[in-house]
């Protein structure tokens, strides 16, 4: 029996040869391609051999949504070839382009900000190939450690600069008003404490350091927080600053939806 007859016959006795030689070839490949990606290129060959067997690949057409705010925050997303963008709506509820994003690992949506809804989505420009993998995964594959201790070394490390750019970003189209809003929502959530009346400031809020913060002068800062106080979005107790979140969140989507009104009407 020569070679060609030896083949066939061992493929007739033994059908998921072909199966799993196909199969082993697509994993090269895969394997090939994640190499080529320069964020991830620096995993080791035995990394991307584990990576290449635990993603699951699928193909998204041009303009669809890739993932938004709804998918779970624990998955990761690689671009395997085309091209993708990641938007989301200005205070004007207008979709803008954030980040064009050329094949690699896709970066995560940053975390929410108190007052602000961004509706991020991750779209496909051209026809792409996409990758998913869940993060706990994709951590102890390329770093050996448990996702949880990744996101608090991260976070830790980063210090929310992300915070301070999507401020200044949202605070181009803010009135003086929103954006003192959006600050003491901002420091409740990171220096407040449950109270009675809202949530309690442990931190002294001068009104110089809340000017700075918004890019106003003291004396508007002071007026300002006068009339905050009148419509009891905040309050004071033991000159401890008392913010009252669900008001100050009900205030800012009053003036979202105003905003988008007068420009429907325009």
């Amino acid at each position: 029996m020569n070679f060609m007859s030896r083949a066939l016959f061992c493929s007739r006795i033994n059908p998921s040869a072909r199966v799993k030689k196909m199969s082993a070839v697509a994993r090269a490949s895969r394997i090939r391609r994640l190499r080529g990606l320069k964020n991830i290129s620096w995993l080791t060959a035995r990394q991307l051999e584990k990576l290449a067997s635990v993603l699951t690949v699928s193909t998204v057409e041009k303009r669809a949504i890739i993932f938004d705010e709804k998918h779970s925050p624990d998955s990761a997303y690689i671009l395997l070839a085309g091209v993708a963008r990641i938007t989301c709506r200005n205070r004007k509820g207008q979709r803008t382009l954030v980040i064009m994003v050329a094949p690699g690992m896709i970066p995560g949506f940053p975390p929410p900000v108190p007052g602000i809804s961004y509706n991020f989505r991750c779209e496909a420009v051209t026809p792409c190939q996409m990758g998913m993998i869940d993060l706990e995964s994709f951590v102890d594959i390329s770093l050996g450690i448990a996702s949880a201790d990744f996101k608090r070394v991260a976070a830790s490390y980063m210090g929310r600069w992300d915070l301070v750019q999507l401020r200044c970003a949202n605070f181009m189209s803010c009135t003086l008003e929103e954006r003192l809003a959006l600050i003491l929502l901002e420091l409740s959530e990171n220096f407040g404490v449950p109270d009675a009346k809202g949530m309690r400031l442990t931190l002294s809020a001068r009104h110089r350091d809340l000017a700075e913060l918004v890019g106003a002068s003291r004396p508007r800062i002071t007026e300002h927080l006068s009339v905050f106080e009148r419509k009891h979005l905040i309050s004071r107790d033991d000159r401890q600053l008392v913010v009252n979140r669900d008001r100050l969140e009900s205030f800012l989507a009053r003036t979202h939806i105003s905003e988008n009104s007068a420009d429907t009407v325009v």
